[in-house]
């Protein structure tokens, strides 16, 4: 997994790569932990994410809360097919902003 951060004036962007799994979602957590309280807007653009497991959705998803509660907003931006069958096939469409 590879993550590129992009900031503007209004929000961070995080352009992940790779595989979100058991191995690699305890970094994504602590990279997504690190801007709940620093951006308003935390886009994490997954275009190029292969793989996705529970381990993953379970980060995406505290940080859609943790934003939350920080008075900001996370957006799912350019899931890939894979991701976005996953999304859909556990509810998490319904619950996350998702940008095609």
């Amino acid at each position: 997994m590879e993550i590129t951060v992009n900031k503007t004036s209004e929000s961070t962007i995080l352009e992940v790569s790779g595989r979100l799994d058991t191995t690699t979602a305890p970094a994504f957590e602590a990279q997504v932990k690190e801007y709940f309280n620093k951006t308003k807007l935390l886009i994490l653009d997954i275009k190029n994410v292969e793989y996705i497991s529970s381990a993953g959705l379970r980060v995406v998803l505290q940080a859609h809360k943790g934003m939350g509660a920080y008075s900001g907003k996370l957006i799912v931006k350019n899931p890939s097919d894979f991701c976005q069958q996953v999304f859909e096939a556990t509810g998490m469409d319904s619950i996350l902003f998702i940008e095609k």
